[in-house]
């Protein structure tokens, strides 16, 4: 036999291997196809993929309402907490309105200036101890301090006294305060120009 006899059934055999192998691949793929639609069809039938898909929006679905409700709960308490948040700030404070109504009504009665003026000045003690107690702190602030946009409010500017005074704080027409170290109310101020 020649070369290319040879050559030619090599390749014929190589052609029927092929052929063999293709057709090999084919039953299986074929096989696989009836496996999975048998897999599918017994999955429907004992709770597969449809069943769990199902499952799986309950779950969702009950979710979503116990969200909704925990949302609703939350909303209800902070709406509650915010009714009756200064309750215990007010239950303190009483005792300071019942003296300044007695003291009002010494002040009518009596006129002796010092025993009033030393009331007066119980009373604004006794306020400014439940005040400091629940947190409230006034700024302490002077002129000469340098200005803060944080702690401040520039009401306006004049020519400063000195070169020293030129962007610092001049005069205080009306105190800051902080509440638990939170500026509540800014202080506000005149600063040099």
């Amino acid at each position: 036999m020649s070369d290319k006899d040879i050559k030619k059934e090599q390749e014929n055999e190589e052609v029927k291997d092929t052929t063999a192998s293709t057709t090999e691949v084919d039953a299986q793929e074929e096989n696989e196809i009836d496996t999975e639609e048998a897999e599918t069809t017994e999955g429907a039938q004992n709770g597969g993929p449809t069943a769990e898909l199902a499952e799986m929006k309950d779950k969702y679905i009950r979710l979503m309402a116990e969200f909704e409700n925990f949302r609703r709960r939350t909303a209800k308490e902070r709406i509650d907490l915010s009714k009756t948040a200064n309750q215990d700030l007010m239950s303190e404070l009483l005792p300071v309105i019942d003296d300044m109504e007695r003291a009002r009504q010494s002040i009518e009665a009596t006129k002796d200036v010092d025993a009033m003026l030393q009331g007066l000045e119980l009373v604004f003690h006794k306020l400014k101890h439940v005040t400091q107690q629940k947190g409230l702190k006034p700024m302490e602030i002077k002129p000469g301090d340098s200005f803060d946009s944080d702690m401040h409010e520039a009401v306006t500017q004049i020519p400063a006294p000195s070169e020293e005074m030129k962007g610092k704080i001049v005069d205080v027409i009306e105190k800051g305060y902080t509440l638990n170290d939170k500026v509540i109310r800014f202080a506000k101020v005149i600063i040099g120009a």
